[in-house]
């Protein structure tokens, strides 16, 4: 088992690694833009070309620390959501969020074509998609927090998320069959994924809720810790097990319907980058788990966004499609050199 001098000489590589993929961020594009560009950009100092401050302080900036704040979110709400229900497929949208947000965002923008006009007059705001998923969320959220108070069985709850899902899954399906052609493709690109569209108020909405998200967890790693050996064992060691529960599914509602809601739904990140860090450190502390998780997820992310852009091209991949087919070969890498899952 590493010391604690290990565990601690590893958050420092991992965090110079996520300077390092940070800048590597910035710096890569439709045009590359050197380092001694970036420093220039952030410290107001002379730089080559004028374009690139604009570049960088406008559009990469923001679209980097999007990507560090996505992978913190995510990745710690899939950890939170497997440890409390023992689980290991379970995801950050087990709950439902994401299909809450899905059906907010179509009800929005393909509901003109089954109720009217009303909501086709609504996308006039700028904040019209964001507002609609935060809805979606918010509404399963109310859902299934009242459904905690009143069913004592954490597994109850998976299974009730889940119908929860089915049933908005199926109402967008209602809604895709009667729409035309041009919102069908602008409900496809919302559900790509993207995090180059954030002004400076969304990402600073974001990061709140997701710093909140990370203060909540924080609070319950010792529920999380007991909660790996059941309810029971939890309920012995004093652990409000209802309040604890409660605290955690408002945690991964914050920062997984947040990310949902700014950027659109990211696959695989809040899924993988848990069992990623548990191989990877050998441990289900969560005192190790919850800083590690948000490190490698935030790397993950980074570097998926830097390949999504395609650097010295000026086609954007859709990061949904990147995030999968980096990150999964890695977990099957892992799994299979470590041949067991620490869970």
């Amino acid at each position: 088992m590493p010391n604690q001098s290990s565990y601690s000489i590893t958050f420092i590589v991992l965090s110079l690694l996520l300077i390092s993929c940070f800048l590597m961020n910035i710096s890569l594009g439709s045009v590359a833009i050197p380092l001694k560009g970036i420093f220039a950009a952030f410290t107001g100092g002379d730089i080559d070309k004028e374009t690139w401050r604009i570049t960088i302080l406008s559009i990469r900036l923001p679209k980097a620390i999007a990507a560090i704040l996505v992978g913190f979110g995510l990745s710690l709400s899939g950890l939170l959501m497997q440890t409390l229900f023992r689980n290991p497929l379970s995801g950050p949208f087990v709950l439902g969020l994401s299909s809450g947000a899905s059906l907010g965002v179509a009800l929005l923008i393909m509901g003109a074509s089954v109720f009217g006009g009303f909501f086709g007059t609504l996308l006039l705001s700028s904040y019209s998609l964001v507002i609609a998923a935060s809805i979606g969320s918010l509404l399963v959220l109310l859902t299934v927090m009242a459904v905690s108070f009143r069913v004592k069985d954490t597994m109850s709850i998976l299974i009730i998320g889940l119908m929860f899902g089915s049933i908005t899954g199926a109402i967008v399906s209602v809604l895709t069959y009667f729409s035309d052609a041009d919102e069908l493709k602008q409900f496809m690109m919302w559900t790509l994924g993207s995090l180059g569209n954030l002004n400076p108020e969304e990402l600073s909405i974001l990061a709140f809720l997701v710093v909140l998200g990370i203060g909540l967890s924080i609070w319950a790693i010792k529920s999380l810790d007991a909660f790996l050996l059941g309810e029971n064992y939890a309920r012995s060691l004093g652990v409000n097990i209802n309040k604890s529960r409660l605290i955690i599914i408002i945690a991964t509602s914050l920062m997984a319907g947040s990310c949902t809601a700014f950027v659109g739904p990211i696959a695989f990140i809040g899924l993988a980058v848990p069992h990623i860090t548990r191989l990877f450190f050998n441990t289900t502390n969560h005192r190790i788990l919850v800083p590690s998780v948000c490190l490698i997820g935030g790397i993950l992310m980074l570097i998926c966004d830097s390949i999504a852009q395609v650097p010295f091209h000026e086609i954007t991949l859709p990061i949904n499609a990147i995030t999968s087919i980096i990150g999964a070969p890695i977990v099957i890498w892992l799994l299979v050199r470590k041949r067991k899952m620490i869970f």
